[in-house]
């Protein structure tokens, strides 16, 4: 059974250790490790994280199944004040992806955006990233090519994707 439940400061560097695992797997042959390593400092640090869950810029859940935490979520509700609930970050252990937890934890992202009167979802995917194909086919459909800079020189090349529901 999966279960969700809202992390906070305590939680840091659980989510800490998910990152320094997913990362490498899932951007090492898409960025440069100079690059990731820059990333990883920027939106992961004890600073950026703690900024981040105070500020609730972001809110923050672990995602567990019976026997320990496996990886963690980032929304935002009311998104640019608009009806829409962003997902800033997903990741989850290598070793649970293709079980349909993805597709569970996008169900549960869904409803509390219900609940939170959202009538969609958003989301920014690298567009080298092989997680593309798993949200077309739960139901995102790309909206937009966005370049992002975050300094050093750095782009995110990403598409944002929306589901309605």
């Amino acid at each position: 059974m999966i279960t969700i439940s809202e992390a906070g400061l305590s939680d840091i560097k659980t989510i800490q250790e998910i990152t320094n695992i997913t990362w490498p797997i899932t951007y090492g042959e898409i960025l440069s490790q100079t690059q990731l390593d820059y990333m990883l400092g920027l939106f992961y640090s004890d600073e950026a994280l703690t900024k981040q869950i105070k500020n609730k810029e972001q809110l923050f859940y672990l995602i567990s199944d019976t026997e320990s935490t496996i990886g963690f979520i980032g929304i935002e509700h009311h998104y640019k004040n608009e009806a829409i609930t962003k997902i800033h970050k997903i990741y989850l252990l290598p070793e649970t992806q293709g079980k349909g937890i993805g597709k569970t934890v996008i169900d549960e992202i869904a409803k509390m955006a219900l609940e939170n009167h959202s009538t969609t979802l958003v989301l920014n995917v690298n567009r080298f990233n092989s997680a593309l194909s798993f949200y077309k086919k739960i139901g995102f459909e790309i909206k937009e090519t966005v370049d992002i800079e975050i300094g050093n020189g750095y782009l995110m090349e990403d598409y944002v994707m929306e589901k309605k529901f």
